[in-house]
């Protein structure tokens, strides 16, 4: 697949960094020279130093025979611009990057595919619908539902307090014979490691399983937590990121958003009418505490500076707070969470370029998921009729070391999968996978 990435900013970067993982033909479009040479340095991908809304360097790229052209410079304008001059070039499909809301919300009333946008992205409001999913269970940093909870990806921080400390896998399998659920990762001091039989859980271990309906609450249980759910919110942020994520779950949660700015305090309280906007600085101990912050069930701070994000969602667990999800602009901060006591850590831009590869392996693989930190990706895959994967049982199938099967969905049921597991016709697998042997993957399921 030959792909046209205009910016090289940390959205277009990272798309790269993944695509080029792959062997896909890669051209970076950038005025910035600084960028161009660390993509260089760093990736297999042509470059090309200029604007993406010049003629001559769009064919310079060769967008005539582009299958994809993604525009994420940081400029809405000539993103829109570059994708609707691509399109007419013969770009087969193009991607643009937009922040204003009137075209996430109105897309098609404007019929931008008309246009030659085949499709728009906000890094914004991806980052409120990430955010939404994460507010799912207070007891877990993370899940992601597959076939409306069939099977459920469950992540959780391994304490002091957890029966699972010091156990390995085959000691955790002997505590739960029904292999209800199944470890699939372990985050460790930033290190990802795919877990076989004698992986020990460490303290502060971030781990990842595949578990059933009722698995998730025997996991629960064996790792010291309570299951419980998320009725209040508070919010510190007015900004894009805060209006979005205020705008989805003010629908369903009580929820109060802090703002320092009066005049951005009157437009967000017009435009969000079952939210209560308050002015203050949520940096302010005493304001928080005015406003109980200790008895809300979640705080989610996106403010545009990472440190006030960080050191509130800190101050914010100390009052009392379950859950804590923090805004970061540096993607090296994600990693941190684990260790210094924020739920999870969410990087806007991070979380947009991994859209956009989902959207791209969309017709290969049914949903595909990423984990905040981890560097491997959830896919779900459909077994077709002569797939290598059914040849054998599981543990004779030499499947890659640096991927785990988690379950399956069978007839409307979720299914974990020991080692004499035989893979059936229409099975809807699920599988983590680190990112440079997802083709390889993809071979069992052809």
């Amino acid at each position: 697949m030959r792909v046209i990435i205009a910016g090289v900013g940390n959205v277009g970067f990272h798309l790269a960094k993944l695509l080029s993982q792959e062997g896909q033909d890669i051209v970076l479009i950038d005025k910035a020279p600084d960028k161009l040479k660390q993509a260089s340095n760093s990736l297999d991908a042509a470059i090309i130093k200029g604007t993406s809304t010049s003629y001559a360097v769009l064919e310079e790229a060769d967008v005539a025979n582009a299958d994809l052209l993604i525009a994420v410079t940081s400029s809405e304008e000539t993103n829109i611009a570059t994708s609707i001059i691509a399109k007419h070039l013969g770009a087969k499909r193009t991607v643009a990057r937009i922040s204003n809301t009137e075209f996430v919300y109105q897309k098609d009333k404007l019929n931008l595919k008309h246009l030659g946008i085949d499709d728009i992205i906000s890094p914004e409001s991806l980052a409120a619908r990430e955010i939404k999913r994460l507010l799912k269970e207070v007891a877990v940093t993370d899940s992601f539902d597959f076939e409306k909870g069939l099977l459920q990806l469950v992540g959780v921080n391994i304490d002091e307090k957890s029966p699972l400390k010091g156990k390995t896998m085959l000691e955790v399998a002997k505590i739960n014979p029904d292999q209800t659920f199944m470890t699939v990762a372990i985050l460790r001091d930033n290190e990802t490691i795919i877990p076989y039989g004698d992986t020990k859980f460490e303290l502060n271990d971030h781990a990842y399983f595949i578990a059933q309906p009722e698995g998730v609450e025997k996991l629960l249980f064996l790792t010291g937590k309570k299951k419980e759910g998320v009725k209040s919110i508070m919010i510190l942020g007015g900004s894009r990121v805060g209006f979005h994520t205020a705008r989805l779950l003010s629908q369903r949660y009580n929820v109060k958003l802090i703002e320092r700015d009066p005049q951005k305090c009157f437009e967000l309280a017009d435009q969000l009418p079952d939210a209560m906007i308050i002015n203050g600085d949520g940096r302010n101990v005493e304001l928080l505490e005015e406003e109980n912050i200790g008895d809300v069930d979640a705080f989610i701070a996106v403010t545009g500076d990472s440190e006030t994000n960080i050191i509130s969602c800190l101050v914010a667990k100390k009052m009392g707070v379950k859950k804590t999800i923090s805004m970061v602009e540096n993607m090296d901060y994600i990693h941190l969470s684990q260790s210094i006591g924020v739920d999870t850590m969410i990087n806007k831009k991070l979380i947009a370029a991994n859209f956009i590869f989902r959207h791209i392996r969309k017709g290969e693989i049914l949903s595909i998921a990423s984990i905040h930190g981890v560097d491997a990706e959830i896919l779900e895959f459909e077994v077709q009729e002569n797939s290598k994967i059914t040849a054998q049982e599981l543990r004779n199938l030499d499947f890659p070391k640096s991927a785990i099967i988690g379950g399956v969905i069978r007839d409307g049921k979720g299914l974990t999968t020991p080692g004499n597991f035989k893979f059936a016709t229409k099975d809807r697998v699920v599988v983590l996978s680190r990112p440079e042997c997802i083709q390889k993957v993809e071979s069992y399921f052809i």
